[in-house]
């Protein structure tokens, strides 16, 4: 069992950054996955779409586009750990995902929405997520998702840092969507085995 964890924040020592290492730490502390696979967008800056990402002659594009499609192709299921910019998701991670189309990086495989907010907001990425960005990859969002709210007051490397009340709640509510990931997880691993959810009939989704 793999879990691979995208930090869709651009920007460096990010609070995206921050929870996805602290969810990579608890999905191996709790034994909840033999491996885990953090790609973070910051320092990891991917060109903007365009069609060459389908052209397998292009170099340029393979090169970049191959080690990431080898970690993803391995992995089991996501995390997808997204900021709220001007009530949107962060473009980089938009664009991310827009380089995963009629492939299997991505398909029928589950993943937790994760959204994280400074102040009381969060909720405008899990709709934008939910809304456009799985048609063509197939990427299967779990039912559930996690929105940390007033995220600098949680998760933090020291426990002096945390509000008490509030890193109760989140440590508690993460792991119940983290061990249900889990249970996604095994069981997509009999619809893509199955043969019923070939790509190669419907490229695109509809």
């Amino acid at each position: 069992m793999k879990i691979g964890i995208i930090s869709g924040s651009h920007r460096p020592q990010s609070q995206s950054a921050k929870v996805a290492h602290y969810i990579d730490r608890a999905l191996r502390d709790q034994g909840l996955c033999d491996e885990t696979w953090v790609y973070e967008l910051a320092g990891n800056p991917l060109p903007l779409w365009e069609e060459g990402v389908w052209d397998e002659n292009d170099s340029e594009w393979q090169a970049l586009l191959q080690p990431l499609r080898d970690q993803l192709h391995s992995c089991d299921g996501f995390v997808i750990v997204s900021p709220e910019w001007h009530g949107m998701v962060a473009p980089g991670l938009k664009n991310f995902l827009l380089m995963w189309t009629a492939g299997e990086e991505l398909a029928h495989k589950p993943a937790l929405i994760t959204t994280v907010s400074i102040a009381d907001g969060g909720s405008y990425p899990v709709a934008e997520l939910r809304m456009s960005s799985y048609k063509n990859s197939r990427l299967c969002y779990l039912p559930e998702h996690l929105i940390i709210r007033y995220v600098d007051t949680v998760f933090n490397d020291n426990p002096e840092d945390n509000k008490a009340s509030a890193q109760e709640y989140f440590e508690e509510r993460l792991q119940y969507d983290l061990e249900l990931l889990r249970e996604y997880a095994l069981a997509f691993r009999q619809i893509r085995a199955s043969g019923k959810a070939s790509l190669q009939k419907y490229t695109s989704g509809m």
